[in-house]
């Protein structure tokens, strides 16, 4: 653990002194890519400084020992200092466990109805209030890219960005079926019915992470269509891109400007093809999606939420929360908390 944490430390202190070099401070791109590495070490790097200086002082009260007048008060210290240390040292397990690169990144977000008709739709509308909720409470900000109305409220389809702190961090265990057990609106004799809605959950694509050549990008220009007020559907404003090799389709209409239609697309054009990427080199290494919480499959049923016992259950990890009224207004922490000490969990053992 110590050779490791003097790795860390080494290298965040060469990062330092490269950034303060005249070339790389002029060249852009350098100095992005060693921001970017230098920030996943910071927390580890300031955290084993904290731990030195702790080892320092344990030191300096074992010498005080010597002194009979201030033995007492060095007892104390000693059992302060080393309940401290063993704490930092249980604590350094987790942190130093490999670091997801795209923690840190901005998400997009794809919410469908799926199986159920317009109350699948209505429920993928739920799904959007609760995230945007549980946005607000971070202090993320929230940029619809697309969306597509249903005739009886929801969605058939919404695409949205998240930005703020290290969003996909907490974000990225959301990717798969949510299923939805209640009575529906449309219901006349007080049954209760399932249905689901996918979500879709990937971190966006950076300037470093992925460059897109636009000789393969067919870009048309289209009327927007659906809600979005008499201004938006008169004018020619929708941003179609087709990303040839791949058939990726990404439409975008929601801005009365082509221009930012145009860039919200290419956002999300670039970050599925980056998605994309991810997926493959994963299998191109071997690595066993299985072992994460969720493979990221639309079809993998993750989570039900169960309205006439107002309970919420996460099958991946077998946690339920009889709070689901709370739940929907955008109080996830408890279900994301527990998934991630249960994604911890599987990489101290290993898996």
């Amino acid at each position: 653990m110590i050779e490791r944490l003097n790795n860390i430390e080494t290298r965040y202190n060469e990062i330092t002194k490269e950034l303060m070099d005249p070339e790389v401070i002029s060249n852009i791109k350098k100095t992005l890519e060693l921001t970017k590495e230098q920030s996943t070490l910071k927390e580890a790097y300031e955290a084993y400084q904290e731990y030195k200086q702790v080892l320092s002082d344990l030191e300096s009260a074992n010498e005080m020992l010597k002194d009979s007048e201030l033995a007492e008060f060095a007892k104390e210290e000693i059992n302060t200092l080393t309940e401290k240390k063993n704490k930092m040292e249980a604590d350094f397990e987790i942190l130093l466990l490999p670091k997801d690169p795209n923690d840190g990144k901005n998400v997009v977000f794809e919410i469908r109805g799926a199986a159920g008709g317009d109350e699948a739709n209505i429920f993928a509308g739920d799904l959007y209030h609760m995230y945007t909720k549980y946005a607000e409470k971070n202090g993320w900000k929230i940029e619809v890219v697309n969306e597509d109305h249903s005739d009886n409220g929801g969605f058939t389809l919404i695409e949205f960005i998240l930005k703020g702190d290290n969003v996909y961090s907490k974000m990225k265990y959301e990717s798969g079926a949510h299923r939805v057990q209640r009575v529906p609106v449309t219901e006349t004799q007080g049954r209760v019915h399932t249905s689901t809605a996918t979500v879709l959950v990937m971190p966006e694509a950076e300037e470093l992470d992925f460059e897109l050549d636009m000789n393969e990008v067919r870009v048309d220009i289209t009327r927007s269509s659906g809600c979005g007020g008499q201004g938006v559907n008169t004018t020619d404003s929708a941003v179609r891109l087709t990303h040839i090799p791949t058939g990726i389709v990404v439409y975008s209409q929601v801005e009365r400007s082509q221009i930012k239609n145009k860039e919200l697309a290419m956002k999300i054009l670039k970050t599925r093809l980056y998605d994309l990427k991810l997926r493959e080199k994963e299998e191109a290494e071997g690595k066993e999606r299985r072992s994460k919480i969720g493979t990221g499959d639309r079809s993998e049923k993750i989570r039900t939420y169960n309205y006439p016992q107002n309970r919420v259950t996460d099958h991946r990890i077998g946690f339920t929360t009889m709070q689901l009224d709370r739940v929907m207004e955008g109080a996830m922490d408890e279900i994301i908390e527990a998934l991630i000490t249960e994604d911890q969990a599987r990489k101290l053992r290993g898996e």
